[in-house]
């Protein structure tokens, strides 16, 4: 039933309608002993999460009690933690110490199989550029959203994990422009119906680009930045958000023996079309954090993420060839450094294809570039003979794509798959970890 007005309310009811989900709840990050949950409701309140074992349904434990204020948009994130590693868990929300029936599900910790047993099989989802019609703001003519039933394609997948490629939302000219207008979009997406389902399955981690930053094609330069942050964090319950001494959005999340590194592209970001020499994407700080990251990681299958695609070439559009020295100095670093598994994965373009780039001595680098969800699909253009582009695997219409790591620890193989929006699969390859590999893993 529609609400009253609040003062409506007051004069006529005679009891006080309780605060309830209209968000979520969603599953953010997890690791072996801890797992976020992520949800928003309606009004104030003080937000707890009960919690067991499935397999010891007598022993609950509660987190400690999180306000629920307007000043976060009634947002709560809830760190769910002291996890038993690949325990399965089933949880419920309450709100003033009551049951709310929208906020119950279920989860799993990530498994301890280092040293034990082969890394357990894995699958990620990845999409980007996800628009929501909103009459009242948008352009006029055609609703530049469409597709919308991709959102309940991708939650019958019941994959393990979905990561956002960024243009999560489009902020229109009326939002960019204060720190308002940036929550108000983020509220309308967020509660969309027929985005609840995808919301509730598997656990959701996200980057992002222009859209969800700032205005189109938006810089280092945006003056609400902080406040487009402030925004990010207070909607997505990534495991960390920047480092204490360098701001932005990137971080690295795990699952089975995938590493994935996402990267922010937007905050140290000079215009593409800026002429100098030593433009970034990136930054050398942040540049220097995943060099040290990556040399860090000992997982089987090294996987980079940014908004913007990596391995483009000889296009106008946005993406990191614009910023040579930058994306050099990179290649070939990973080329000294001998590093395994390293592929990247990237939105924006509102098309999809796997770009492969060939280096003499070693492995090719691939860029799977997924888009869009929902918003408008354009012509390929100036690109329609990429040579770095894989035979088949170019996709102008609304879709999403899937990431599956399997098989035993020395055969690793991991599978590429391309899904319109009705579910049907579009195109698949398949690599196992030795053609990603300069070293031989069967030793």
């Amino acid at each position: 039933m529609k609400r009253l007005p609040f003062l409506l309310t007051l004069a006529c009811a005679t009891t006080v309608q309780a605060t309830d989900i209209v968000s979520g709840p969603m599953l953010g990050y997890r690791d072996m002993r801890t797992t976020a949950l992520w949800f928003q409701t309606d009004g104030p309140g003080t937000a707890q999460v009960e919690y067991w074992r499935q397999d010891r349904p007598d022993q609950h434990q509660r987190t400690e009690p999180s306000p629920l204020k307007s000043e976060d948009d009634f947002a709560a994130r809830v760190d769910i933690t002291a996890l038993a590693p690949g325990a399965s868990y089933a949880y419920r929300i309450l709100i003033d110490g009551q049951a709310v029936a929208s906020g119950a599900g279920t989860f799993a910790a990530e498994k301890l199989w280092q040293w034990r047993q082969d890394p357990p099989d894995t699958s990620v989802l990845v999409g980007s550029c996800a628009y929501i019609n909103d009459a009242e703001y948008d352009r006029p003519g055609k609703p530049y959203g469409g597709g919308m039933e991709i959102f309940a394609a991708m939650a019958a997948q019941h994959a393990d994990w979905m990561i956002w490629l960024g243009d999560h939302l489009y902020l229109r000219e009326a939002d960019a422009t204060s720190a308002w207008g940036i929550s108000a979009r983020y509220r309308q997406v967020r509660s969309f119906p027929a985005l609840q389902p995808l919301l509730r399955s598997g656990h959701h981690v996200a980057i992002w680009d222009d859209h969800d930053y700032g205005p189109n094609d938006a810089n280092a330069s945006y003056p609400l930045k902080a406040a487009s942050l402030t925004a990010f964090r207070r909607y997505w319950a990534n495991p960390s958000y920047g480092l204490p001494e360098l701001p932005g959005t990137f971080t690295i999340t795990h699952t089975a023996d995938a590493d994935f590194f996402l990267l922010d592209n937007r905050w140290y970001r000079d215009a593409d079309s800026l002429q100098a020499s030593a433009k970034a994407m990136f930054g050398p700080a942040q540049m220097r954090w995943l060099k040290n990251a990556l040399v860090n990681s000992t997982a089987t299958f090294k996987i980079i993420v940014g908004g913007s695609q990596f391995l483009s070439e000889d296009h106008p559009y946005e993406g990191w060839h614009h910023f040579a020295e930058e994306r050099q100095d990179f290649i070939d670093w990973l080329a000294v450094q001998k590093l395994d598994g390293v592929l990247f994965v990237s939105g924006d373009r509102h098309h999809t294809e796997l770009l492969k780039l060939d280096r003499p001595g070693t492995y090719p680098l691939l860029d799977l570039t997924c888009s869009p969800l929902t918003s408008g699909t354009h012509p390929i253009g100036p690109e329609a003979g990429n040579p770095r582009r894989v035979a088949g695997t170019l996709l102008t219409e609304h879709n999403f794509c899937r990431l599956d790591f399997t098989g035993p620890q020395k055969q690793r193989r991991l599978t590429l798959r391309a899904f319109a929006s009705d579910g049907s699969e579009r195109w698949h390859k398949e690599f196992a970890i030795g053609e990603l590999s300069q070293t031989d893993r069967k030793r």
